[in-house]
């Protein structure tokens, strides 16, 4: 990881700081005035450059104000803590549009001050994988019909500012697609912000949006700039937005409106002019009829709906997509990328993916790590996936029915008019080749921009019937293997329903815990490590009782 850098002319400080730092395995490098670290970042390149920055407002030989105005120019992405005397504190807050991560006032207690910089750390490195993602490889992959659809619908909106709405199911990939709607809008060089909404408590949830005033609640020591202030100038991706307490739903209409906001506790109207881009798995306009969801909010949102199709609706991906994985994953862990078997590409796009690709990805991790050979067959793919029937999969977008009815074509939807619900999009056929896909508020920024087809009714499954329940106990298992289905057939044998749970708690539990120990605690790191999300570790860490 790269150093902490601490800028202060005061030697105690640097000291101080230096020590606790490095107690939590975080390396540092001090300097006593700002010309010395400017020098320092025109002598490095990018990958020796600082972590994190944290540096006094008074020193000799230049301002910390000043050096935040240049390091931000320099580095826009760099966290930068101000630490500050309460004597300075209205210049420091003055100058936080300038983009500082937070203040850290003196004189400082030394336990939270560490913990602002791990928070600093955590959010840096949160960015740098996402960078790094997008830099290392495609955006997105695939070759299926319905994805060439969502690729050709980001084409046709790049040159946009038009509010976007994206649905699908949970790990299709809708901040991908945000991040891209992004990347190739002329908003490119501003910040992409991103927030899930149902990830943060709502007594929260107002002062994370639309940042607090110093003394606006207990603990609000200083000014904060909220998601909006962040975006200035950028994209706000409001992820699982179905989700948002309908009271701050009010305070987003006005902000959508006209662009203003209060901060929490404020009296003076903030501008900001930032795009938003939504995202949902649920079904808004159910959300509406059950009044858990505001109608005027949901039309506001719904200028241009853009539906990512589930992995299921496009398995001629899955090859591609698990090869890709596992060099990825191979990086991640340094070691020689594994190959497969042809025989487990089939087996694996046979399989559903409830989790769709974000599963997909996690159990190219898996296989990264458990596969005992460096060709992964059939048999070393994991319990789940073996447990269930084999699912017919082709190289189009057609899956194979039962016998009795013919075959049923997966149409691959892309733009639908936010107008009328997907279910009555389906019945009503498809739409005419570019049409304009705009919703109730007919957004001029939308002209020009095409609809593809939208979504079928669905597919079926060809299930193998003869094939034998016990047909994944056939193979050779590894020692954890055999464990685990011993105990299975144990749970089994004594009459337990709820094997499926037991046993799976059990595997995340041990997962996580060991996780968590490699890292110290530190979840983020952690949630890195085993290839899922922060998100999702801090869910699964609620299930499963591990507080």
């Amino acid at each position: 990881m790269k150093p902490i850098w601490i800028v202060d002319d005061d030697q105690s400080i640097r000291f101080v700081l230096e020590k606790a730092l490095l107690r939590e395995n975080l390396p540092t490098r001090s300097f006593t005035n700002p010309q010395d670290v400017l020098s320092a970042l025109a002598e490095d390149n990018e990958e020796m450059g600082p972590q994190v920055l944290v540096s006094d407002i008074r020193m000799p030989g230049g301002s910390g104000l000043d050096l935040l105005d240049k390091i931000k120019k320099r580095l826009p992405g760099l966290p930068v803590i101000i630490m500050t005397a309460f004597s300075d504190l209205d210049s420091a807050v003055s100058a936080f549009q300038g983009g500082a991560f937070e203040y850290l006032p003196k004189p400082f207690d030394l336990p939270k001050a560490v913990e602002l910089i791990r928070r600093a750390v955590e959010e840096s490195q949160r960015e740098e994988v996402a960078e790094e993602r997008m830099a290392a490889s495609p955006e997105m992959l695939g070759q299926a019909p319905a994805m060439q659809d969502v690729f050709r619908a980001i084409g046709r909106l790049s040159q946009s500012n038009v509010t976007v709405m994206i649905t699908g199911e949970s790990g299709s990939g809708k901040e991908l697609v945000a991040r891209a709607l992004h990347k190739h809008s002329p908003r490119a060089n501003g910040p992409f912000v991103a927030i899930n909404t149902a990830a943060i408590p709502k007594d929260l949830l107002e002062s994370e949006l639309f940042g607090h005033e110093r003394g606006a609640f207990t603990g609000a020591q200083t000014m904060r700039r909220g998601r909006f202030e962040q975006a200035d100038g950028g994209t706000l991706f409001l992820d699982e937005i179905g989700d948002m307490p309908f009271d701050l739903q009010t305070r987003l209409l006005r902000v959508l409106s006209d662009g203003h906001f209060y901060r929490v506790g404020g009296h003076s109207a903030v501008k900001s002019n930032v795009r938003v881009i939504a995202a949902t798995h649920q079904n808004l306009e159910q959300r509406v009829r059950e009044g858990v969801f505001r109608e005027d909010l949901f039309h506001r949102l719904n200028v241009i709906r853009l539906r990512l199709p589930a992995l299921r609706e496009r398995r001629e991906d899955v090859p591609m997509l698990t090869r890709h994985f596992l060099v990825q994953s191979a990086k991640q862990l340094d070691v020689e990328p594994k190959r497969i078997s042809e025989a487990a590409l089939q087996r694996l796009a046979g399989f559903d993916f409830p989790g769709n690709v974000r599963q997909l990805e996690n159990v190219c991790h898996w296989l990264t790590v458990m596969a005992p050979a460096q060709v992964v067959d059939e048999k070393d793919l994991p319990p789940e996936v073996l447990a269930l029937p084999v699912v017919a999969a082709q190289s189009s977008a057609v899956v194979a029915a039962p016998a009795a009815s013919p075959p049923v074509t997966v149409p691959s939807p892309v733009l639908v008019p936010g107008t009328s619900s997907e279910h009555d999009l389906a019945a009503a056929g498809p739409l005419a080749p570019d049409a304009v896909a705009i919703g109730t508020s007919n957004h001029p920024a939308a002209t020009g921009v095409a609809a593809a087809a939208p979504a079928a009714a669905g597919f079926a499954d060809a299930v193998d019937a003869d094939r034998p329940l016990n047909a994944a106990l056939e193979a050779p298992s590894t020692g954890w293997e055999r464990d685990l289905q011993q105990e299975a057939k144990s749970l089994l044998d004594a009459g337990r329903e709820d094997v499926w749970d037991v046993l799976s708690r059990r595997f995340e539990s041990s997962l996580i815990v060991t996780a968590l120990a490699c890292t110290k605690g530190r979840r983020i790191e952690a949630a890195h490590k085993l290839g899922i999300g922060r998100n999702t570790i801090t869910r699964k860490i609620q299930e499963l009782d591990l507080e």
